[in-house]
């Protein structure tokens, strides 16, 4: 059974409502990236960060996923697919893909803000003075600008093994995740879909140029040629 890593960025999420993480002009949801996305912000005002990804978990769950999720999940019958994804959201898992791997975290997730790997799932608000069992302020499973990407290293050793890599929704700028492509095996078929694609050189990769619910209704006949 074929390999199929995909990587998914916010255009994957966009057709189900859920605003991409980050516009050209450094803002997520009005809000200076930095003062809600960094550990300096979240030092600085403990209470807004909170908030914010508090509004972010009550509106992921009024959003369902999309057509694009729901297919991926079903290549699954197929083939064995592996999904390495920049989103937070859970909306791969909700669509019923079973091997999902999140670069920058999970909204429906918490941990200690004094230990890594105290994790835990969570789907209400979190306040201040919500502890772990040390005492210390519970805060989102994300990673944050300045912190490390955990995940980067199984997410390379999946790409390794890819006999299909697909790009879904993201502008190939974002590192770590970005790099991902460079560990692949060479010139194994590539597939790039997104509605503004980024400038990739690269000889083996077809760009189609349309929005993840379109496009991946283009590439599934091109699989499973």
């Amino acid at each position: 059974m074929k390999h199929i890593v995909v990587l998914t960025g916010a255009g994957m999420s966009a057709e189900s409502g859920l605003k991409t993480f980050r516009d050209s002009n450094g803002l997520w949801e009005g809000h200076d990236v930095m003062k809600v996305a960094s550990p300096e912000g979240f030092r600085a005002n403990p209470e807004l960060v909170l908030d914010f990804y508090n509004q972010r978990r009550r509106q992921l769950k009024e959003v369902e996923p999309n057509k694009a999720h729901k297919a991926l999940a079903e290549l699954e019958k197929e083939f064995n697919v592996s999904i390495v994804t920049q989103n937070v959201d859970n909306l791969h898992e909700r669509a019923g893909s079973t091997n999902v791997i999140h670069l920058h975290g999970e909204l429906c997730k918490i941990r200690s803000s004094a230990n890594l790997d105290d994790v835990r799932e969570w789907t209400e608000d979190i306040n201040i003075g919500d502890v772990c069992d040390r005492g210390h302020q519970l805060r989102p499973h994300i990673v944050w600008f300045g912190e490390a990407v955990p995940m980067i290293e199984k997410a390379a050793e999946i790409c390794a093994t890819a006999d299909i890599l697909v790009i879904i929704g993201t502008s190939m700028q974002v590192y770590p995740a970005a790099s991902l492509i460079h560990y692949t095996k060479p010139n194994i078929p590539m597939y790039y879909i997104d509605p503004s694609p980024a400038s990739v050189e690269l000889q083996n990769i077809k760009v189609i140029p349309k929005s993840a619910t379109e496009g991946i209704e283009e590439l599934i006949p091109l699989l499973k040629n």
